[in-house]
Order: structure tokens, then C-alpha cells, then sequence
């Protein structure tokens, strides 16, 4: 039987890992060029693995992104055909890009103000439910996971990519001083910058773990693929080595199929 990853697989090549990995400079000085890459390669994500385990593309399917932020997935899964609704619980965050460069008023799209924790739809109500980089920010990233699948169809795809606490990038804008600790780094951030982290330890940013991740996957029952999502292929045998993982393994995708 092939696997669910077979197609996307193709794709995780080391130039893509180069390209997306130079982007990560862009996030805080051109938001709009940072997460218009990202938004791209992760509808080329949702894509191939709709198209394994289904046959089809995203036309027509509803695709759900918990925590959509300010919209720059939002016209990328537009223009591949999906039905997109964007979930986001801060208004600031949602009207955060500049005038342009937002998907969050293209009218092909919808977009409302809630939270991951509680998600506002019916059991089975969406094809696809993504959540890209957030389960990191919220205090019960597996509630988030669960209420991911509550909504989504039997047959249909949770797909939960999120920043691993002691990988490079865990820290976020703090830099690797998240290794001596997520307190401390914020407050030397603090001080030097001036003001305290937007992704502030202990209120907007948690940590989290692949253990944990895989631990709560498995016992859903619907787990059908975990790997890095910035690295190559052959790199993907890391999610399996336990310690290892939790520092070379920058983000894990849970990919899950409810029954």
C-alpha cells in the first residue's frame, strides 16, 4: 500500500530545506515574503498528501486553518481550488499584515474570529483541518489537537505541524537563548530589546515536545505519518531516535486520518 507521504516525499528535497530555511530571516523584517514562502510550500504539503490518500486535488474541499493568522494562507489554498476558512482568537494578529499582502479579505475565502481550544463547527464538518505553527502557543496543544479532530470527516485529514521547544527554532524570535531556559531568555530579550518577546515564554509560548506529540498521535489511534517538515527525506529517520529528535528536528507534522 503506498504511503501517505509518497507524493509530498518527492518534493522534500535539500533545496526546498535551503529555501525554507533562508526564508526564516524574512520573518521579522518581511513578514509578507517569510510567510508567503511558507503559505506556498504548505499548500504543495496539504496537496500531495490529499492527493495520496485520496486520488483528487483540493478543488472544492474545505479546508479549515486553525489559527490562520493574518491571512497569508488564505489566497494561497484559494487559488489551488479549496474552500478556506481561516480560525484566528486575535484580532490583532488577524489585520497584522500590510494593506496587499493578506488573503483575509479575497472573497473566495472566509475568515472568524475564535478560538483552537473550542473551534465553533459541528463533528465531521470539514475535508481538511490544518494547523501550521500554533500548537506551540497555546497551554493544551493536544485539546487543540483533539478538537482538530472532532471536526474533520471520517476519511478526512488533521494535519498539525508545530515548532519543537528544544529544536533550533524553538525559541522563535529569542534565538537559541531558549537553551538556558524559556524564562530567562525572555527576560534577556527584554532587555535588550527594550520590550518583551512576542512570543513570550509562559503566556504565548509553550513547550512542546516530538515525545509528547507522537505519545498523543499514537493513542488517537488515526496517526498515519509523522516527519520533520523542513527537512529532507533522507534526513526523516531522526523522528524515530528518541533525545535526538527533540534537538534536530526543528518541526514535526502529525498527519492523522479519523475513522
Amino acid at each position: 500500500m503506498p504511503n501517505i507521504t509518497d507524493l509530498f516525499a518527492q518534493r522534500a528535497t535539500l533545496r526546498r530545506s535551503v529555501s525554507l530555511l533562508a526564508s526564516f530571516r524574512y520573518e521579522q523584517s518581511a513578514p509578507e515574503r517569510f510567510y508567503g514562502t511558507v503559505a506556498h510550500d504548505t499548500v504543495h504539503l496539504v496537496t500531495d498528501l490529499w492527493q495520496q490518500a485520496t486520488g483528487a486535488g483540493l478543488q472544492d474541499r474545505t479546508v479549515l486553518d486553525v489559527g490562520g493568522g493574518p491571512g497569508y494562507f488564505a489566497s494561497a489554498f484559494a487559488s489551488a481550488g479549496a474552500r478556506y476558512i481561516g480560525v484566528e482568537p486575535d484580532p490583532r494578529e488577524m489585520h497584522s499584515a500590510p494593506a496587499g499582502t493578506s488573503g483575509i479579505h479575497d472573497p473566495r475565502t472566509a475568515y472568524l474570529r475564535a478560538s483552537g481550544m473550542a473551534l465553533p463547527f459541528a463533528d465531521d464538518a470539514v475535508d481538511i483541518c490544518l494547523s501550521s505553527n500554533v500548537a506551540e502557543h497555546v497551554p493544551e496543544p493536544w485539546r487543540l489537537g483533539e478538537e482538530m479532530l472532532r471536526v474533520t470527516r471520517p476519511g478526512g485529514l488533521a494535519i498539525l505541524s508545530y515548532t519543537v521547544w528544544l529544536g533550533p527554532f524553538g525559541g522563535h524570535e529569542m534565538g537559541l537563548t531558549h537553551y538556558f531556559g524559556g524564562a530567562r531568555a525572555a527576560r534577556w530579550y527584554t532587555r535588550k530589546h527594550g520590550h518583551p518577546p512576542k512570543n513570550n515564554y509562559g503566556s504565548s509560548l509553550f513547550p512542546v515536545s516530538v515525545r509528547d506529540g507522537l505519545a498523543w498521535a499514537h493513542g488517537t489511534g488515526t496517526l498515519v505519518a509523522a516527519f520533520p517538515r523542513y527537512h529532507p527525506k533522507w534526513a526523516w529517520w531522526i523522528t524515530r531516535v528518541p533525545a535526538a529528535r527533540e534537538v534536530l528536528v526543528s518541526n514535526l507534522v502529525l498527519v492523522l486520518r479519523p475513522h
